[in-house]
């Protein structure tokens, strides 16, 4: 193959994270966006090393086990990977992606215990959290809001029936876009934020839902340029405009989302400005408009007090599916004699509060402030006084701790962990580790060092988190092999080398 070459071919698997393998009469091409059995079209962009990469043009031949797509939005929107496909088809291909990445890494292990897939309790409308852009859907169109169209960084969709979230969140989005366009119609010179030229208003809207309690928590993401200044048209000329305060576009937008008939109920309307110049959701500043500036979750029997940037997972039902899971992996090791549990990566603390009742004492270790206060608070919230929380970096703060764990928890981010940290955990020794990971191959990664270093897998699941994206979660249980089997497997490394 040619960088530029149009080639056709069809689809044989789609490898983690959405990389369909393209077979073609000139060898095989790498692109994504494309499902398993599907005929397509693609331009090559790249070749390097006898690999191709490229871009997918067309579906020339949809795959048997497409059905159809419920999202009018499909396609277009960059959010949703596996939408035309049957529940049972996605769940099989993610399985399937997690098995054979697991595999590629722990092909020494003769014996290892794979359990499939879980899937998600919802697979529609399960979302707890969704962060829409203000934009345009094509350059100088009218005011857009929603996500970022497929491939592209600039362009947005007004995503008004996707269906990862349920009604409420569409008539808050419905809702906030009319308000917005409606100002501009009366002349309110009030602009989404612009890219790159760094001019604008309107940024994020940002929404949070409980799944069990229903509350709403709303935040409008602005920049702190005020909403106004001189109109012009495509002359040049000054067009008259309203001049409206910018406390008075906020209570009118505050007042319009109270009066939505919604099933779940608000609990809070904040404003936050932000002046990054990256496209991220983050506060410089934050006020309440309405209400309170955090809601209320529960899971599994525990409360959890969530603010706007609190990392909680993003499907409420389906991390009961996956926290369940992980208690289950571990819970009747904590219980024997009572253990120390290191919860690193901890978030919130949801994991460490599973382990609490059972254990001994868990230390928590997170690198943000925020979740760190709201572990502590939700740990005081649940009466669970034997957990302890600490803010930093994973690789500082495991010197500084005297307590010595008896079992390891681990839930990175998405990167996995650093070299060094992993080095530092390994160290430690410990019988048991609970692996808990968002991206396979960052796992896989990590499980050949830990594997080199003395530990071997003995049961793994991957749990569908997200049901139509191209995401999913695993669980992986690691052993500290005895010593004779680990000479063994080091002489073997020996041998290779």
């Amino acid at each position: 193959m040619k960088k530029g070459q149009i080639i056709e071919g069809i689809v044989k698997r789609v490898d983690f994270p959405n990389k369909g393998i393209v077979e073609t009469e000139d060898g095989v091409c790498v692109v994504k966006n494309a499902l398993p059995g599907q005929k397509v079209q693609c331009a090559v962009n790249k070749v390097r090393k006898g690999k191709a990469e490229g871009r997918l043009l067309a579906v020339l031949a949809p795959s048997e086990s497409e059905c159809g797509s419920p999202c009018p939005h499909f396609g277009i929107c960059g959010g949703c990977t596996y939408l035309s496909l049957p529940y049972e088809e996605q769940l099989k291909i993610k399985e399937m992606q997690v098995k054979k990445l697991l595999d590629g890494v722990l092909d020494r292990q003769s014996a290892w215990q794979f359990e499939g897939i879980k899937a998600s309790p919802e697979c529609f409308g399960y979302r707890n959290k969704m962060e829409f852009s203000f934009g345009d859907e094509v350059k100088d169109g009218p005011l857009a809001l929603g996500m970022h169209r497929r491939g592209s960084f600039y362009d947005i969709v007004s995503v008004m029936d996707c269906r990862i979230v349920d009604e409420d969140y569409r008539s808050i989005l419905r809702c906030v876009r009319d308000y917005f366009a409606g100002l501009q119609e009366q002349g309110v010179d009030i602009r989404f934020y612009h890219r790159l030229r760094h001019i604008g208003y309107l940024r994020h809207l940002l929404v949070r839902k409980a799944s069990r309690t229903g509350e709403i928590l709303i935040a409008l993401v602005t920049t702190t340029q005020e909403p106004g200044g001189i109109k012009c048209d495509e002359a040049g000329q000054d067009i008259p405009k309203t001049d409206m305060p910018e406390q008075e576009i906020l209570d009118g937008l505050k007042d319009v989302l109270l009066s939505l008939p919604l099933g779940g109920k608000i609990v809070g309307i904040l404003h936050t400005r932000n002046d990054a110049v990256a496209d991220v959701v983050q506060s410089d500043e934050t006020r309440i408009l309405y209400g309170q500036d955090f809601f209320y979750e529960e899971l599994l029997g525990l409360k959890f007090k969530i603010s706007q940037f609190s990392f909680f997972q993003t499907n409420s039902r389906g991390a009961e599916v996956l926290y369940e899971t992980a208690r289950e992996y571990i819970a009747g090791f904590v219980r024997s004699n009572g253990k120390i549990v290191y919860d690193l990566y901890s978030g919130t603390g949801t994991i460490a509060q599973l382990m609490a009742p059972v254990a001994k004492k868990v230390i928590g270790v997170e690198i943000v402030e925020e979740a760190v206060e709201a572990a502590r608070k939700n740990a005081e919230l649940n009466g669970l006084h034997n957990c302890e929380f600490i803010a930093g970096d994973v690789l500082k703060v495991l010197d500084g701790i005297e307590e010595k764990p008896d079992i390891i928890i681990l839930d990175p981010p998405r990167d996995g962990i650093h070299p060094k940290a992993l080095d530092k955990i390994i160290r430690y020794g410990v019988e048991h580790i609970l692996y808990i990971s968002c991206k396979p191959t960052s796992l896989a990664r990590d499980l050949g060092v830990f594997q080199e270093r003395g530990y071997e897998v003995e049961r793994a699941v991957a749990v569908d988190q997200f049901p139509w994206t191209a995401n999913v979660e695993s669980i992986v249980l690691l052993s500290k092999l005895k010593s004779n089997k680990l000479k063994h497997i080091n002489m073997e490394l020996e041998m290779d080398e």
